[in-house]
């Protein structure tokens, strides 16, 4: 992160002239020149572009309020959730809803991150100006814009489906957008990255966390990866052709040490294909860290910010572990906690004060718990002396194990498990080095169901409903094992179908419509061109 520093400083003054706003806010008056007497040159692209891609920080935590990409993606699924505390987190029951999908229109995180994708669109719009008025005539500019621009509305398509596409910022006054169908959303992404990909940069160096060519691929994917939950047509051999033009450029490799990835600078990880940068002094902010730990855990890490610890695991996924798996033992908070001289933490909360703060596997269910339910997250490595709710950790929204894992699932789903369970296994040996006996899967093993038992698991009742009946479950299990509290798991739920029909905790299936958010009932009211989607 910090070689940018000087490039997001300049960026943060050009977003000055031309600010970030909300998608409708946008129509209420026409600019058909924004750039004044401003005259970019070719060497001035990297500066230009920084308010577009800035804003994917907003996309992934909202500066709106506790919300972003990021948790819903995560608490609407079966990894992680927002319970209730002794110390909080009732939060008018919006985390709850997540849970237990019962949200609705107003959510906060539905509205949020509506606003945030169309803002981001908006601003990308306005930069793609410079282009067509030709104060800037470069294709890769244009290419890279529009792979941008491509990415926000991936994550409305994934999370709204049927949405407008507003692909020019010079409308007219009291423009409204007319609502897309998700297919026809779906069609328009994959159209403008593949047209852009043969303009981009295949620099590496000078690219990062910006879209290259590869990152453009990796995009492109993840579209195809879903192109049956978007268009009703699966798309396998096309996501299969997509990841081997990233894994036959040859310049993106597994790391070693599995939490290089996550470093408080993790800006030199050679598996990060594109990454979404964050610094606590020029552009915070990722608060993983005051999220998960417990308040008490401050003195752990000598943090400049204590934690909300309002982040729990679910103890049905931690089961699904080998306890072998360095992606446990070095990926979550477990057991006693102790400051930095290594004395004991003790609860300082609820019915437990006094007594050690010691995090087991256990929760009680959405809307009660103690400290020391849950296992916190620990993938995300917390800098001694950081700030806790903005830290410097550069996000990997693409890296290559997924691109690897994204590849197995296809051999998988085509029929050619053992070429699958290869790559899997390949990985799978990084996360065992001290027990190589444990790393190799099959094909057999792939194909075959989860070990997740689902079901409810709460003071209220139990069920008992397993995975063993969920196609390529063990695939599933390996997604959630490699990419847990990564902002994958609600997409790879549904593509599985489990994210509308099978229980976990305290959440019970609640319609199959709830794999698209509602239309944010604010957008409606201002835009009579748009329809509420199905079951809302």
């Amino acid at each position: 992160m910090k070689n940018i520093k000087r490039a997001i400083q300049i960026s943060m003054v050009l977003g000055i002239l031309i600010s970030f706003s909300a998608c409708t806010e946008l129509y209420d008056k026409s600019y058909v020149d924004i750039t004044g007497n401003y005259q970019p040159s070719l060497d001035d692209i990297g500066v230009v572009l920084g308010p577009a891609y800035s804003a994917w920080r907003d996309v992934l935590f909202s500066k709106r309020g506790y919300t972003g990409l990021y948790l819903s993606e995560e608490i609407s699924a079966d990894i992680l959730a927002v319970a209730y505390k002794p110390y909080g987190f009732i939060d008018n029951d919006d985390h709850r809803r997540m849970h237990e999908h019962t949200w609705g229109a107003e959510q906060i995180h539905v509205r949020n991150l509506w606003a945030d994708c169309y803002a981001a669109i908006n601003n990308t719009n306005r930069i793609l100006l410079f282009s067509d008025q030709g104060l800037i005539d470069d294709p890769t500019f244009r290419a890279e814009l529009r792979v941008l621009r491509a990415s926000y509305y991936w994550v409305l398509c994934d999370n709204y489906g049927n949405v407008p596409i507003v692909d020019r910022y010079d409308v007219e006054e009291g423009y409204l957008p007319e609502q897309s169908t998700r297919l026809e959303v779906y069609n328009w992404i994959v159209k403008e990255i593949e047209e852009s990909i043969p303009d981009l940069s295949e620099n590496t160096t000078d690219t990062y966390a910006r879209f290259n060519k590869w990152a453009a691929y990796t995009l492109l994917a993840k579209v195809y990866l879903n192109a049956e939950v978007y268009s009703g047509t699966a798309q396998w051999q096309k996501c299969l052709d997509a990841c081997d033009m990233v894994i036959e450029s040859g310049r993106y490799i597994i790391e070693e040490d599995f939490k290089t990835n996550f470093k408080e600078n993790n800006t030199g990880s050679k598996e990060t294909i594109f990454a979404v940068p964050y610094d606590h002094k020029y552009a915070g902010a990722i608060s993983i860290a005051a999220w998960t730990m417990l308040p008490q855990n401050q003195r752990t890490y000598n943090t400049l910010y204590g934690g909300w610890g309002g982040l729990t695991s679910i103890p049905q996924f931690i089961d699904t572990y080998d306890t072998l798996d360095v992606r446990y033992t070095e990926g979550w908070m477990i057991g006693q906690q102790y400051d930095s001289n290594g004395d004991s933490l003790y609860c300082e909360y609820g019915v437990l004060v006094g007594q050690p703060l010691a995090y087991v596997n256990e929760l009680p269910g959405i809307d009660s718990t103690q400290e020391i339910h849950s296992l916190r997250i620990n993938k995300w490595e917390i800098g001694d002396g950081c700030y806790a709710n903005n830290q410097d950790n550069d996000f990997p929204l693409f890296r290559y194990a997924d691109v690897l894992m994204m590849k197995a699932e296809c051999l998988l789903r085509l029929g050619q498990a053992p070429a699958a369970a290869e790559i899997v296994t390949d990985i799978r040996e990084y996360r065992f080095k001290d027990n190589p006996d444990h790393a190799t899967v099959t094909g057999a093993q792939l194909s075959g169901g989860s070990t997740y038992d689902y079901g409810l698991r709460n003071f209220h009742g139990n069920t008992y409903e397993g995975g063993a009946d969920i196609t390529y479950g063990r695939m599933l299990d390996e997604l959630g094992w490699e990419f847990a509290a990564e902002g994958h798991r609600r997409q790879d739920l549904i593509r599985f179908g489990v994210y509308t029909t099978k229980s976990w905790l305290s959440h019970s299936p609640n319609g199959d419509y709830r794999t698209l958010f509602p239309i944010p009932q604010k957008e409606l009211d201002k835009n009579t061109n748009l329809t509420q989607n199905d079951g809302y």
